[in-house]
């Protein structure tokens, strides 16, 4: 708690003009975060280009807490491939294997079945209600690389959100009372 008083402190002793200087600094910093984000989605052609894995259903491929990085590409989705996607109307993204392609003959659209490596089953039982196959635009990418278990800060953070907020404050905290050379 002694940290906390301290930059508090710090923040207090600051003038108006010093106080202007710090806050740009922390805009400047979440701005940077939002562009490198956007410049990932423009690379990549995901709307998502970093998830992490939530549940043991891909195991042993992914665990819980994995971060996978997506790319869309311009070939078309394959058996065999792990794919991210977002059924409709729901709002967290799934990560499962392509068990199926079902390709029409004009090309135009394609029909795909996944499954977790972990599951007994295919997935038409989480797909909605009526969904036997998933289309392109449920696919948000496709899993090119991962880092194992850094994504459990994020899965934490979700199941305690009073401390993502703390940690927030702390680290928005630190940027604001933090002085350069």
């Amino acid at each position: 708690m002694e940290f906390i008083a301290d930059h508090i402190r710090e923040l207090r002793r600051m003038n108006w003009r010093q106080m202007m200087a710090q806050g740009l600094q922390l805009g400047l910093i979440i701005t940077s975060a939002l562009m490198i984000w956007k410049s990932l989605m423009l690379v990549t052609g995901s709307e998502s280009p970093v998830v992490v894995v939530l549940s043991g259903s891909m195991e042993p491929g992914f665990y819980r807490g994995d971060i996978l990085f997506l790319n869309m590409g311009k070939k078309p989705i394959r058996t065999g491939e792990v794919v991210v996607f977002n059924l409709d109307g729901r709002d967290i993204p799934i990560v499962h294997r392509v068990i199926k392609v079902h390709e029409r003959r004009n090309g135009t659209h394609i029909d795909i079945l996944t499954k977790g490596d972990n599951n007994y089953g295919d997935d038409r039982a989480l797909y909605n209600e009526g969904q036997e196959w998933l289309h392109q635009h449920h696919i948000m990418g496709r899993a090119v690389g991962f880092l194992p278990k850094v994504g459990m800060v994020t899965i934490v953070m979700n199941d305690y959100p009073a401390l993502k907020f703390l940690l927030i404050g702390a680290l928005g905290l630190l940027v604001l009372t933090t002085k350069d050379g």
